[in-house]
């Protein structure tokens, strides 16, 4: 008897270890693979009549970083203010006195194993705190914050390994907004948006520093971060800056195309979008093409959005599937239904982002799983809905945290969460919250 309890004890194990063994990290921006597609299983089909499960809450400063989780550890930038008055305003620096710091967090419970922190005056607007989800490589993670202080820190203990401050090494100045755009890791290289003449983008050696190639030069780097792309065998970096839509050899930084692509006010900044050999990008206001990108390589656009055609993301990042788009428009934030190949419009909806009116730039960040997505909105709400050809439709709500910023005289969280070990990790300016999302 003592033999069978043992084995099953053993077996149990094994299954539980197993079942462990299959939960997915996100390591950085839009998860493993920065396809916003959360691949992990037995995760919960409608949401309990109770409400979800609440891991942990534990308290962290001001930012709209989203976090990042990897073997076991969960890190997240914010901001401690000291002094200063941040304005409501979108175009107006504000200063400010703080320090920005970069949290790591044991994924169990929360609790805090250690933090890198370093002053750090703002004078940008919107002053909430930093903006890149940090990146996680392995025995290291960098993070990014909003006036261009760049850290290679050891994942196990917060140790400086190098880093940079873009700003001063590069001559330029801090973009309207803050540096945003998410670290990107490629092979040796980590690559960021910078600034100044000839480095609107730079590679470095992801281990000690060093620059490896920079390439492009714009009136400003822009928001938006660096993406790679694979079409006909061929890598290619897109890099979209104020001025135009680029494509880069990821390995030398040589320029393969450009394509005259000009948002409003510089805000270039949401993930451009690949869809088989396609490429997607919006902006502000009302900017958005199609482009057809050739191996040679080469890319050609398909079509422009216009007034009444195309969906304008600004705040968060669309998906596509079944040749259709799916994104929220900055212009009155609706969640709309896109054809691909035409541009043309097939529903759209204000449910998930604002209940029923317009909203400047209202946001649902939109994570596909399996056959249904979840979207965070700016109110702190986490929706599961199936999203198709024939319209939106809402399976479950649920309430995370509660919105703390403002913009345009409403509360708001615009920060993207991570989804791993069968949970989902959300933050606004006072909580870091996980949230289980397993199936019973």
């Amino acid at each position: 008897m003592k033999i069978l309890i043992l084995a099953a004890s053993v077996l149990v194990g094994w299954f539980l270890f197993a079942d462990a063994g299959l939960a997915e990290d996100w390591p950085q921006w839009l998860g493993p693979n920065r396809d916003s597609v959360w691949r992990e299983k037995g995760i919960v089909k409608k949401f309990p009549e109770r409400g979800l499960p609440v891991r942990w809450r534990v308290e962290v400063g001001g930012g709209y970083s989203g976090p990042a989780v990897a073997d076991g550890r969960v890190f997240v930038l914010d901001y401690v203010r000291s002094a200063g008055k941040a304005l409501d305003s979108t175009d107006v620096r504000s200063q400010l006195e703080g320090t920005e710091r970069v949290l790591c967090l044991n994924v169990e419970d929360g609790s805090l194993l250690w933090k890198h922190e370093y002053e750090c005056p703002y004078h940008i607007a919107y002053p909430g705190g930093p903006r890149a989800t940090p990146t996680v490589d392995g025995r290291r993670v960098y993070s990014l914050g909003a006036e261009g202080d760049l850290f290679c820190l050891d994942v196990a203990d917060g140790r400086v390994v190098w880093s940079k401050q873009l700003c001063k090494e590069y001559q330029t100045e801090s973009p309207l907004w803050g540096f945003c755009g998410h670290p990107l890791v490629d092979g040796q290289k980590l690559i960021c948006l910078v600034g100044g003449t000839d480095s609107v983008v730079v590679a470095f050696d992801k281990t000690n520093g060093k620059e490896l190639w920079r390439s492009l030069s714009a009136t400003d780097p822009g928001y938006c971060p660096p993406t790679l792309v694979t079409v006909g065998g061929r890598r290619q970096l897109v890099i979209w800056d104020p001025e135009a839509i680029n494509g880069l050899d990821p390995d030398t930084g040589a320029v393969y195309w450009s394509v005259p692509l000009k948002p409003d006010y510089g805000m270039s900044i949401t993930t451009p979008r690949q869809y088989g050999s396609f490429l997607f990008a919006s902006g502000y206001v009302k900017v958005g093409a199609l482009l057809k990108l050739d191996p040679k390589p080469a890319a050609e656009i398909v079509w422009r959005g216009e007034a009444k055609t195309a969906v304008y993301c600004c705040n968060s990042v669309p998906y596509i599937e079944d040749g259709i788009i799916y994104g929220v428009c900055t212009t009155g934030g609706q969640l709309r239904a896109v054809e691909l190949m035409t541009g043309d419009r097939l529903w759209e909806t204000f449910a998930p982002t604002t209940g029923r009116r317009r909203a400047s730039h209202a946001t649902a960040f939109l994570v596909k799983h399996e056959d249904r997505c979840f979207l965070f909105n700016e109110k702190g709400d986490l929706i599961l809905a199936r999203l198709s050809r024939e319209g939106y439709d809402e399976i479950s709500r649920f309430h995370v945290l509660e919105p703390t910023s403002t913009s345009g005289g409403r509360d708001v969280v615009w920060s993207h969460p991570a989804f791993a070990n069968q949970c989902v990790y959300a933050r606004n300016d006072k909580e870091l919250v996980c949230v289980s999302l397993a199936a019973d």
